[in-house]
């Protein structure tokens, strides 16, 4: 386009911003949500499965009969399928999540925790290196609330079934080994904002 004063021609730039911002950073500021299509497939599925890592850690925390994994894991299962907020990345996680359960599919099928030492903190370190993955892609908010979600869901697990007594007589909600384990899941996915409140 011609100065009207000059007479030069300017070009107006439009390719990528000079400087040291990332592509992530600049789809951030264009207002790109995150989206399943922003990860590769072994990390989507790691994402994926992380409501179902929370959810198995909280379960082998304090392990009750069948009745109460059974109870557990379906509080998985829901609360994968219906995070607290309408993000795009937890909207696209609960809807593959619901996809795989309509097929009868299980997210963690195949899954091992890595290492042969207690699997509880397997399960809490596959969680620490999944925020890793969410922030590396995903804007602050977003990574917050899929942090929130994450404990919402251990809370959820830990509510499912009540734990110790016999019958029911004498049994808690929630154990304190649970409750730790709740602790340990909000320290876990601290880094993604808000997360720890």
């Amino acid at each position: 386009m011609a100065s009207p004063l000059t007479g030069e021609t300017r070009h107006h730039h439009t390719g990528p911003t000079p400087g040291a911002i990332d592509s992530v950073r600049i789809e951030r500021l264009r207002g790109h949500m995150t989206s399943k299509s922003d990860f590769s497939e072994d990390e989507w599925a790691q994402v994926v499965r992380a409501p179902f890592v929370v959810g198995l850690a909280v379960t082998l925390s304090d392990p009750g009969g069948p009745i109460e994994a059974s109870k557990e894991q379906m509080a998985s299962i829901r609360g994968a399928m219906n995070p607290p907020s309408r993000e795009e990345l937890l909207t696209d996680v609960a809807l593959d999540v619901q996809g795989m359960t309509q097929k009868r599919e299980h997210p963690l099928k195949g899954y091992r925790p890595a290492g042969g030492g207690d699997p509880r903190q397997a399960l809490l370190e596959e969680l620490r290196t999944t925020r890793g993955v969410v922030e590396s892609k995903a804007t602050s908010e977003e990574g917050a609330a899929f942090g929130r979600w994450m404990v919402d869901v251990a809370q959820a697990v830990a509510d499912a079934a009540k734990e110790g007594g016999f019958m029911g007589i004498g049994a808690t909600r929630v154990s304190d080994r649970e409750e730790a384990v709740i602790d340990q899941v909000r320290a876990a996915v601290a880094g993604t904002g808000e997360a720890q409140a």
